[in-house]
């Protein structure tokens, strides 16, 4: 027994070696795509922002067919409408992800009318962009419920299905506020390092589960109404990202079954300084970014 323990223990950073290598191959040449063609698709908030650039990006690389949830129904059909004149089949369906009975029942009228979702990507998010005294107790609830929740009763509804297709993938559109928070955005924040955990746990969860993956993406701010008047100190340094982009990298991150993507790759650098960097140092980058005020002159979708 002791032998056994001893072998593990020298094999073990060979191992750690060999994965280490092995990724920074992987950066270098050109990845091998999943392809899409037999998969289907469900986007929450489908509609508009990034969710409706997913469903774009999903129709361009072939899926077979895109399903569409959310709460505005003139998005959805707008949206419905654009995906099938480039030639994809899709559905939409009026779903609340934060409505735990809402949710399975339109999981049961999508797998009735439709078929089984291979691919489920909870996108859906809220933010209300105060501070915690000045937040209505019913909005914090709601992010708490859209944005975190809605990913337990979405997963607990389509995941089963795809362990026993041995076929399936669960995608997070996260935030990079789950690893590094921001005043002014207390509910979103919480929210999204709930959800971060969740899929964390997931990701572990599912190794032994062949054929269903999942994805965490975590982009930093984003060029979309729902942080409209959100202001970066340095933007020709920090660049807001485009939606498509994100929608662009998200898809390829499904296709190369990558477990997690910052975008952009700067980002990595945060996560380390927030690892080494003291207290102190950290409120000082805060300052001199700007993110300590960026909420300041927030609006939100109008």
């Amino acid at each position: 027994m002791m032998w056994k323990w001893l072998g593990a223990l020298l094999l073990f950073p060979v191992q750690m070696l060999y994965l280490v290598v092995k990724a920074a191959v992987c950066l270098v040449l050109p990845p091998k795509l999943r392809d899409l063609s037999r998969e289907n698709v469900l986007v929450t908030g489908g509609g508009r922002g990034i969710g409706r650039h997913l469903a774009r990006e999903f129709a361009r690389r072939g899926v077979r067919k895109i399903i569409l949830w959310g709460r505005t129904e003139k998005c959805l059909k707008e949206t419905t409408e654009e995906i099938r004149m480039m030639g994809t089949e899709c559905h939409y369906f009026i779903c609340d992800v934060g409505n735990r009975e809402e949710v399975y029942r339109q999981a049961k009228a999508v797998r009735e009318k439709v078929g089984d979702i291979t691919i489920l990507v909870n996108n859906a998010a809220v933010v209300h962009g105060k501070s915690l005294m000045d937040s209505d107790d019913d909005a914090l609830l709601k992010s708490q419920h859209i944005n975190t929740l809605g990913q337990f009763w979405t997963t607990k509804a389509f995941l089963p299905r795809m362990l026993e297709l041995q076929n399936g993938h669960i995608v997070c559109l996260n935030s990079v506020l789950a690893l590094s928070a921001i005043p002014g955005a207390i509910d979103y924040c919480t929210s999204k390092a709930s959800s971060f955990a969740f899929m964390e746990s997931l990701t572990l969860g599912l190794l032994d589960c062949p054929g269903v993956n999942a994805t965490t993406v975590l982009p930093f701010h984003t060029s979309t109404e729902m942080f409209q008047g959100m202001r970066i100190r340095f933007p020709s340094l920090f660049p807001p990202l485009k939606p498509e982009t994100v929608a662009r990298r998200t898809v390829e991150a499904v296709q190369m079954n990558q477990a997690f993507l910052l975008l952009p790759w700067t980002m990595h650098v945060l996560v380390i300084l927030k690892s080494i960097l003291p207290q102190a140092a950290l409120e000082e980058i805060h300052k001199f970014s700007g993110s300590y005020t960026c909420m300041n002159t927030f609006k939100g979708r109008t």
